[in-house]
């Protein structure tokens, strides 16, 4: 079994920092790309950031220059720096990974969300 463990959310007021990490566990042969998405209330789910195994990075517009995500191959862990935080940026934020559990199987896994507050 995988799974995917988050960590790091919390309450912040606007222009403050938070770190999320996220650990992945189980039976995991590589771990292609991390992503952390968010969905605030009433709103779709949307991708935040992404990073590849040889750490290729992708932001959405709205955290570009504020977000960074950042891996440890060898732990099977990323995470999010979160600096200049807005209230906007108030969400579940989710890790979500392409693991393979073999050379030729893979299966697209969510972990189960941390809360993230940005008070004005």
């Amino acid at each position: 079994q995988v799974q995917l463990v988050e960590s790091g959310g919390g309450l912040v007021q606007a222009g403050g920092s938070l770190r999320l990490s996220c650990v992945a566990s189980g039976n995991i042969y590589s771990i292609p790309v991390m992503r952390w998405y968010r969905q605030a209330p009433g709103k779709q789910r949307e991708l935040v950031a992404a990073i590849t195994s040889g750490s290729s990075t992708t932001y959405a517009d709205s955290v570009t220059g504020r977000f960074t995500i950042s891996r440890e191959n060898a732990k099977n862990t990323v995470y999010l720096q979160m600096n200049s935080l807005k209230p906007n940026d108030t969400a579940v934020y989710y890790c979500n990974a392409d693991i393979r559990v073999s050379a030729d199987n893979g299966f697209n896994y969510w972990g189960q969300g941390t809360q993230v507050t940005v008070s004005s």
